[in-house]
C-alpha cells in the first residue's frame, strides 16, 4: 500500500482515497480531541502533516471474555515521549495501520469481527490482520496476549503492535497501535471503533503491555 503524503493543495481530498478517509476521520465531530501528527516513521511526508484526533477514555469492553470496565473521570496525565521507531515490515505495518484507521466510526458489537456487523476489541484485531495480512490470530483479547511474538516495552512501540489493557493481572481488552502514543480500538457497547491516546486518563492506569505480531 502507498504511503501518505500531505497536500499542498487547496480543496478536499477525495473520500474514496485511503488519503481522504483519513482525513474525514480526523474531521469526526465525535471526535473533538487535541490533534497530532500521525507517525513520522510510517506516514513521511514533504508537505504538511495529516492530524489524527484524540478523545479521552470512556466505558470500556472487549469481546472474547465479556469483561468490562469504567473509565475514570480525571484529567489525562502528560503525554509521554513515544518516540518514532522504524517497523520491521514497512509496509506491513502501513496497511494494518491505514485498514485500522479507516474502521474508526464502525459500531461496536460485543462478537462483531466485520465492517457489516460491527465489531468488538479482539474481533476488530483479527479482522484487519486477516484482511490486509491474511494473518489469523486467536480471537479473544486474553489469547492475543499469550500469543507468540515479540514482547514490546513502551518506547519500543510501531504501527501495527497489539497493545493489552486489563487489571489485576487479567488482560481484557487489546487495540492497534498507529503511532505517536495512539491506539486504534472498539473499546465499549453503544460507541464506535475509535482512536484513544495511551496516557489517558483510564488507559494509563490500566495498560499491561505490547506485543508485535508484524515479523
Amino acid at each position: 500500500m502507498a504511503v501518505l503524503v500531505g497536500s499542498r493543495t487547496k480543496g478536499r481530498l477525495p473520500p474514496t482515497t485511503e488519503a481522504g478517509k483519513l482525513h474525514a476521520v480526523t474531521k469526526a465531530a465525535h471526535y473533538p480531541g487535541i490533534p497530532a501528527h500521525t507517525p513520522a516513521a510510517i506516514l513521511q511526508a514533504t508537505g504538511r502533516w495529516l492530524l489524527l484526533l484524540a478523545l479521552a477514555a470512556v466505558l470500556a469492553g472487549c469481546g472474547g471474555g465479556g469483561k468490562s470496565v469504567r473509565s475514570k473521570a480525571a484529567t489525562p496525565a502528560p503525554s509521554r515521549d513515544w518516540g518514532r521507531n522504524a517497523p520491521v515490515d514497512p509496509e506491513a505495518s502501513n496497511s494494518v495501520l491505514m485498514r485500522a484507521i479507516s474502521l474508526v466510526g464502525t459500531p461496536y458489537r460485543y462478537g462483531g469481527n466485520t465492517p457489516q456487523s460491527g465489531f468488538d476489541c479482539s474481533g476488530l484485531v483479527n479482522y484487519v490482520y486477516d484482511d490486509m495480512l491474511r494473518k489469523k490470530l486467536p480471537r479473544s483479547s486474553s489469547a492475543l496476549a499469550a500469543y507468540q511474538g515479540q514482547k514490546i516495552q513502551p518506547r519500543q512501540l510501531t504501527a501495527g503492535d497489539l497493545v493489552f489493557f486489563g487489571s489485576r493481572g487479567q488482560v481484557s481488552h487489546v487495540g492497534i497501535y498507529v503511532g505517536d502514543g495512539r491506539f486504534v480500538h472498539a473499546p465499549s457497547s453503544g460507541g464506535t471503533v475509535r482512536l484513544d491516546h495511551l496516557d489517558g486518563a483510564y488507559w494509563r492506569d490500566h495498560y499491561t503491555g505490547a506485543k508485535r505480531v508484524i515479523e
